[in-house]
C-alpha cells in the first residue's frame, strides 16, 4: 500500500518554467488531505523551495522534506533534523587538489549556506539556487564544519567535458551525480536519495513497500530503484527509465498529476 509519494523537484515536478502546474498542485494537495505523504526530494535547501512546500499546503507538523538529495531530512514546521549525513573539510582534499590542477569554479555546501570559492571564478551557482546565503571566500579559509556536498555549477559544455575527464579514482571518492544539464554534485559515498527517504520511512514505521516516487535524473536513480512504485518521466534519462516501475508523460505535461490521477483514482 502506497503511504508516501516522493518527488524530484527539477524537471519532474517542476515544469520547464520552474513552476508547479495547477494540475499537478490540485492532485498532490488531495493526495495530502486523504493522508498520502507528499515529500519533495531536492539537492536543494529547504529554504530554497520553500515557495513550493507552502503552494502544495506541506506545512503540517508531521510534513518532512528530504534535502541536499538525501543528506538532510528535515521537519517543515519545526526545522528540526531527522536524519543528516555530511563530510567533513578533509574528505573535500581530493576534489580541492583536483579542481586546483584544473582550475574549475566550485562551490561548497553546509546544511545552512553556499560557500562560494573564489580562487577560480566563473561559478553560476547563485543563478540556479535562491533563497539561501552565499559566502564567498578562498579554498584556504573554508571553515572546519560538516558539509552536504560540493557543485561545480558551470555552463552545460563546460561541464560535459569535465564529467568526461573526471579521474576514476575521484569518482570513486565520493558519489558524483549530475543533477542539472550545468550542475555536477559531489556527495558522500554512500549518500543518495533513497537513503534520506529510508530514515523518513523508519520514522513513520513504513518501509520502500510504502513508497512511489517520480524522477528523471541520476540523482533519483536509487529511490526510483528502490521504491515499490518507481516513476520516471518521459524525458527522463534512458538510465534512469531503465529502473522504472512505469513511466508517465512529461514534466511539461503533467505527468506527475496523470500518474497519481490514474493510481490514485479510487482516493481522488
Amino acid at each position: 500500500m502506497i503511504k508516501m509519494v516522493a518527488l524530484d523537484l527539477d524537471n519532474t515536478l517542476l515544469n520547464s518554467n520552474k513552476e508547479i502546474s495547477q494540475r499537478n498542485e490540485r492532485v498532490l494537495k488531495q493526495l495530502h488531505q486523504r493522508g498520502i505523504r507528499v515529500v519533495l526530494c531536492t539537492g536543494r535547501p529547504i529554504n530554497a523551495i520553500w515557495p513550493y512546500i507552502e503552494q502544495l499546503g506541506l506545512t503540517d507538523p508531521e510534513d518532512y522534506t528530504i534535502t541536499f538529495n538525501g543528506g538532510l531530512v528535515i521537519n517543515n514546521k519545526s526545522r528540526e533534523h531527522l536524519f543528516e549525513l555530511g563530510m567533513k573539510k578533509s574528505d573535500l582534499a581530493p576534489l580541492f587538489s583536483y579542481v586546483k590542477s584544473k582550475k574549475i569554479p566550485l562551490n561548497i555546501l553546509d546544511f545552512e549556506r553556499v560557500y562560494e570559492l573564489n580562487d577560480y571564478p566563473g561559478s553560476i551557482y547563485r543563478t540556479v539556487l535562491k533563497n539561501i546565503e552565499f559566502q564567498t571566500l578562498p579554498m584556504r579559509d573554508v571553515p572546519e564544519t560538516i558539509y552536504s556536498k560540493a557543485v561545480m555549477a558551470i555552463t552545460p559544455e563546460k561541464l560535459s567535458t569535465i564529467i568526461k575527464e573526471l579521474p576514476a579514482d575521484l569518482k570513486a571518492h565520493y558519489h558524483a551525480v549530475q543533477s542539472q544539464a550545468m550542475i555536477m554534485e559531489f556527495l558522500p559515498k554512500n549518500l543518495n536519495k533513497a537513503v534520506g527517504l529510508k530514515a523518513l520511512l523508519d520514522h513513520f514505521g513504513d518501509d520502500f513497500s510504502n513508497l512511489m516516487t517520480f524522477g528523471d535524473a541520476d540523482n533519483d536513480l536509487e529511490m526510483i530503484e528502490a521504491a515499490a512504485q518507481g516513476i520516471v518521466m518521459k524525458n527522463g534519462l534512458p538510465n534512469v527509465k531503465a529502473v522504472a516501475t512505469a513511466i508517465t508523460d512529461t514534466n511539461d505535461n503533467d505527468g506527475v498529476a496523470k500518474y497519481c490521477e490514474r493510481y490514485f483514482a479510487t482516493l481522488l
